[in-house]
């Protein structure tokens, strides 16, 4: 026994530097502290875009150890530096995620607490965070008490799950699968391909809707299409729109499909991962009208309330859909059940180790309260209007008037090469990387997208990239 306890002592000693003191621990926070302030104190003059990508083989993992000050300046060099600054207000191309500061204390929090929040026996405030949050978004959104959401990573996890209760809800198994039909728009975003591959749904008939000039599904179509379908003996049974699409931000007409979704037993599912929270806003508030209809609906924090990547949300009002593929129980389990606690995160998703990420919305939403967040929501329906302006001036050719804060742009040419020579325009733009756009195919066209809604996206951001586009523009014309 002496000498197993020798054995066990001896691995204890080596195991120690998992456990910092104290004193370590201030020394480890106030390198970390140093680093982070000086990212973001330089962060308006840090490029958006990198062009960069080669990174040597630095993080290959050996026995010998590295110091604090040796991985910060890895991460700074290696990490931070290339490839999108995705925390700049200068990224203009993808949907940004935000990453305001006092959620990173939320999740600092959380991490040094190490909460597990899949279920409610384990941590109680934690999952009634959760549960408060997603009670706020179904009053923003006007779904009933009686719906339950979950906050995921993303709007990837938040939409399988939507589909997931949608596909159970509709018994759509087996032999149906072939007959089975989703609607959609050709814009919508790709992790609903992806979801239907995953939830069994590959061979499932797609019908891409035809869309007018602002990018938004025609509604006489879906009708048309439906119709068709229905005569063919084929199963009608999700109609999917958007409240803002990646490509043009553009919001589909929700109350119309809403009606005809109703009229033909339809699952309705809106993805707004993007769009969703510009609902707080009063000036376009009104284009959201039929929101409210969807049988499920996903929405994403780490986009419209510009929180760090890594927190979506779905809310669906059939809980017994969502409980037929994600609840299930273990004999393990059987201390942490009781019929009369709220409902546990981990029976509405395919997650069961649960993240505790509530915090980083809760808590700049305790410390802020929400008035900055639709500030800075209006801010973005402004400033893209002043970079469409600016454009313009120019000499740009520009997509139809946004629904929100995501538009495109052209040069046009005068010997009919206008893809040709806006695929330089991109390239050059992004070899630069002052400010970081992104393009797109609109009908076989080559466009420019901006998409702003970074929190540190402001006025001296796009006047910054207008000159830029200005300059690049002149080198490419001479």
């Amino acid at each position: 026994m002496n000498q197993l306890k020798q054995q066990i002592l001896n691995l204890q000693s080596q195991s120690q530097p998992l456990e910092p003191n104290e004193a370590q621990r201030a020394a480890y926070l106030n390198k970390v502290n140093t680093y982070a302030n000086s990212f973001l104190n330089s962060i308006e003059t840090t490029k958006a875009f990198c062009s960069d990508k080669e990174t040597p083989h630095v993080f290959k993992l050996t026995n010998n150890t590295k110091s604090i000050e040796e991985i910060l300046e890895l991460y700074a060099n290696e990490v931070a530096a290339k490839g999108i600054n995705a925390a700049s207000g200068g990224h203009l191309g993808y949907i940004p995620g935000g990453g305001i500061y006092t959620s990173s204390l939320a999740d600092y929090l959380v991490d040094v607490t190490n909460e597990y929040t899949g279920m409610y026996f384990s941590c109680p405030g934690g999952v009634a965070i959760e549960h408060e949050l997603l009670n706020w978004m179904k009053s923003i959104f006007k779904f009933p008490e009686s719906a339950i959401g979950n906050l995921a990573s993303g709007g990837s996890i938040a939409n399988l799950i939507a589909l997931t209760a949608a596909r159970d809800k509709h018994g759509i198994k087996n032999a149906i699968i072939e007959k089975s039909v989703i609607y959609t728009s050709p814009q919508v975003h790709h992790c609903i391909q992806k979801a239907l591959r995953i939830i069994g749904l590959e061979d499932v008939q797609i019908r891409y809707l035809k869309l007018d000039v602002y990018s938004r599904i025609i509604t006489a179509d879906l009708e048309e299409k439906i119709k068709k379908d229905k005569e063919k003996g084929l199963n009608p049974f999700t109609v999917i729109a958007s409240a803002g699409t990646t490509d043009t931000g553009a919001i589909d007409p929700l109350q119309d499909i809403g009606n005809i979704a109703k009229a033909n037993n339809l699952w309705y599912h809106i993805d707004a991962a993007y769009g969703g929270f510009f609902i707080l806003v009063d000036k376009v508030k009104e284009r959201f009208k039929g929101i409210e209809m969807a049988d499920s609906l996903v929405i994403d924090p780490h986009k419209g309330l510009f929180l760090p990547y890594g927190l979506g949300a779905v809310l669906v009002k059939d809980k017994e859909a969502v409980y037929h593929s994600n609840h299930y129980r273990a004999n393990y389990m059987q201390d942490a059940i009781d019929d009369a606690m709220p409902v546990n995160p981990a029976d509405v998703s395919p997650e069961l180790t649960k993240h505790f990420r509530s915090l980083r919305l809760w808590l700049p939403l305790q410390l802020h309260g929400i008035d900055p967040f639709i500030a800075c929501l209006e801010e973005k329906l402004l400033l893209t209007q002043y970079f469409r302006e600016a454009l313009k001036r120019i000499g740009f050719k520009l997509g139809p008037q946004p629904d929100l804060s995501v538009s495109y742009f052209w040069w046009p040419t005068n010997n009919n090469n206008d893809n040709a020579f806006n695929e330089k325009l991109m390239e050059e733009i992004h070899n630069d990387g002052e400010i970081f756009l992104s393009s797109t195919l609109i009908n076989e066209k080559f466009v420019i997208r901006m998409a702003i809604l970074s929190f540190r996206t402001k006025l001296t951001t796009i006047d910054k990239a207008i000159s830029m586009i200005q300059k690049i523009l002149n080198k490419m014309n001479n």
